[in-house]
């Protein structure tokens, strides 16, 4: 793939940020997180291409409205447990590619994917001095747009990153009507909730970050569609309703597991928790940071039927749901010798030999709505960790699928993909009937 950096900049906040704001303090679980930058990347299909030059010129634009909103991500960490709110801004690259947005979608390899992302910051560890978000776009010769943001897990989930595109989209858009009726654009109100407003680090010790993923040379990463049919089949094979992600998690961990030659009993499953609709009362699912904690289980046998793994892990939600939030929520002041060994727990070095498999959904966020003016995204995905037993699952752009990207040694993967009948059917190319023929 050819590709030129044309430019590299900083947007800053269109609007300082006032002075009793300029000290961010983060929240407990914020403190714990680990600095990694979380990458993920929006494909939008060819346009005029002559409208490239202007799109870049409102992104730019969009982004420093947005950044007086979500002043914290234009500073930097200040020390382990605030961030200093100092409008010193976010970086900016611009990147010209040579080759069409179909080669890319037609075969999305790392190789591939890789120069698309701002400094190649993907699952990278931030330093505590470097920017806390950075962005790349990218303009195909055919006229298609790709928008790649690394973002420090410190600082936001993926509901946050999330919710900070589609909030770009959204003051992008706002800026092609102010361009097209002269209307002037609204400023953007002040961020609210975050941070320590949610979950307070007052008279609690600071414990040490999660450790950052280990990338691993043996490991690669396979995406895989379950299309609605598929996921369908694994529903007719338990005989409550689950959910599409509760079935899907637990049929891989099944097959995982077992072809590891591993028993279910003694290999830790985790899945990760978004906390703003379990809290009483609910947070706003605008809510910045890390909302997030994780859910462990122990299963009590050593080889379960995909029902039963479903049942554990809808137990283990509800079970989740009725304790957590009770803990980090209003009376955490009555909970705090829990809470804090809940964070020593999160924090302890697990043994580095133990498969323990780690699922994130980043379903239902609104990832396929983030549509800049010119269209909603063709296909949004984040990029391989190369942290084996880290599984991912995404929304295909219908909201009907999961797109799922599984992390396994390599040997492990080889039979995972061939051995499994069910991937048989499986597809590997993202939305190809999305993108024009002659991108």
């Amino acid at each position: 793939m050819e590709i030129e950096l044309i430019s590299r900049e900083t947007i800053k906040p269109s609007l300082p940020t006032p002075s009793h704001l300029r000290i961010y303090p983060l929240s407990f679980i914020d403190n714990i997180m680990r600095r990694t930058y979380v990458p993920i990347i929006f494909f939008y299909k060819p346009n005029d291409i002559s409208d490239q030059n202007f799109k870049i010129s409102q992104l730019r634009k969009s982004l420093s409205q947005l950044l007086s909103k979500y002043y914290p991500f234009a500073g930097r960490l200040k020390d382990k447990i605030t961030i200093e709110c100092n409008d010193q801004g976010v970086s900016f690259l611009v990147a010209k590619i040579k080759n069409k947005l179909s080669e890319i979608l037609q075969n999305p390899t790392d190789n591939l994917l890789n120069p698309l992302f701002p400094d190649e910051l993907q699952w990278t560890n931030m330093d505590w001095s470097e920017t806390l978000i950075s962005f790349q776009i990218n303009c195909f010769s055919c006229g298609g747009m790709a928008i790649s943001t690394c973002v420090s897990h410190k600082v936001s989930d993926a509901s946050t990153i999330l919710n900070f595109m589609h909030d770009w989209s959204l003051i992008n858009r706002k800026i092609e009507e102010e361009n097209e009726t002269g209307f002037l654009v609204l400023p953007v109100s002040n961020l609210l909730d975050g941070g320590a407003s949610i979950f307070s680090q007052k008279d609690l010790p600071i414990f040490q970050e999660v450790l950052p993923l280990k990338r691993e040379s043996n490991v690669v990463c396979k995406r895989f569609v379950f299309q609605p049919s598929m996921i369908n089949f694994l529903k007719a094979m338990v005989t409550s309703s689950p959910g599409s992600i509760e079935v899907v998690t637990a049929w891989i961990y099944k097959c995982v597991v077992s072809i590891i030659g591993l028993n279910i009993e003694t290999t830790p499953f985790n899945t990760v928790v978004d906390l703003r609709k379990k809290m009483v009362p609910p947070l706003s699912e605008k809510c910045v940071g890390n909302i997030i904690w994780p859910m462990s289980i122990v299963f009590d046998k050593k080889e379960m039927e995909l029902e039963d793994l479903v049942c554990k892990i809808e137990e283990g939600l509800y079970e989740f749901n009725d304790v957590y939030p009770k803990i980090f929520g209003e009376n955490r002041k009555d909970n705090l010798s829990l809470i804090s060994k809940c964070l020593k727990q999160a924090t302890d070095p697990r043994p580095e030999n133990e498969n323990t498999f780690t699922f994130s959904s980043w379903c239902r966020l609104p990832m396929y709505k983030t549509d800049f003016g010119w269209g909603k995204p063709t296909w949004v995905t984040t990029y391989s960790s190369f942290s084996r037993d880290v599984i991912i699952l995404m929304d295909t752009k219908n909201g009907n699928g999961i797109e799922v990207m599984v992390n396994l040694k390599e040997n492990v993967m080889e039979k995972f993909e061939h051995e499994v009948e069910l991937l048989q059917h499986a597809s590997f190319i993202p939305n190809p009937s999305n993108v024009e023929h002659d991108a």
